[in-house]
């Protein structure tokens, strides 16, 4: 596992399904999360089991599990009025599997994000290393990636995700299960 560089200021991508798109029905709870250290301000954030049908992402449907989650959160200071600001830190590691098929891919997501949450349900995330993200508008093709590097993550109220920054590399986890 990739282990975090930033600390407490900055978080790990938990991958938090429902925020970058992955699902279309309501998550169940996942295993319980890494404990965080009391009076930390850590809590634990685990990520839940996902279906996305076919054609949504990828041509087959998928379903994604985390198989180690050790995430946690801590809610920062808001920057705006109207803002939530929350870092997230820990390992992740996601199965995706195609359902047609059983073709799986354990991806490592264990990168760290700082997310700013705005009323009108856009969000901005800053990230260092991976994070799962489901794409169905964006910059990027519908589909579902590893992404990696130092970048932004731009999600629209709508949904429309825009992927950018300095150093910045994209996995098709579609075309590692297909």
């Amino acid at each position: 596992m990739r282990k975090n560089v930033l600390g407490t200021a900055v978080g790990a991508a938990c991958v938090t399904v429902l925020t970058l798109g992955l699902t279309t029905a309501p998550a169940t709870a996942a295993p319980p999360a890494a404990v965080a250290s009391p009076g930390s301000g850590w809590e634990p954030a685990p990520s839940a089991p996902w279906d996305v049908p076919a054609g949504e992402r990828c041509a087959f449907p998928v379903h994604g599990e985390p198989i180690v989650d050790e995430v946690v959160s801590r809610e920062l200071p808001p920057p705006a009025e109207g803002v939530t600001r929350t870092a997230y830190k820990g390992d992740l590691v996601i199965r995706v599997t195609n359902k047609e098929t059983g073709a799986h891919y354990d991806a490592d997501v264990s990168g760290t994000a700082l997310v700013d949450a705005y009323a009108s349900g856009a969000q901005f995330w800053r990230v260092l290393g991976p994070v799962l993200v489901g794409v169905g508008e964006g910059n990027l093709a519908r589909g579902l990636y590893v992404v990696d590097g130092v970048y932004t993550i731009d999600i629209s109220p709508t949904g429309t995700k825009t992927v950018a920054g300095p150093a910045v590399r994209t996995d098709s986890i579609c075309a590692r299960i297909d």
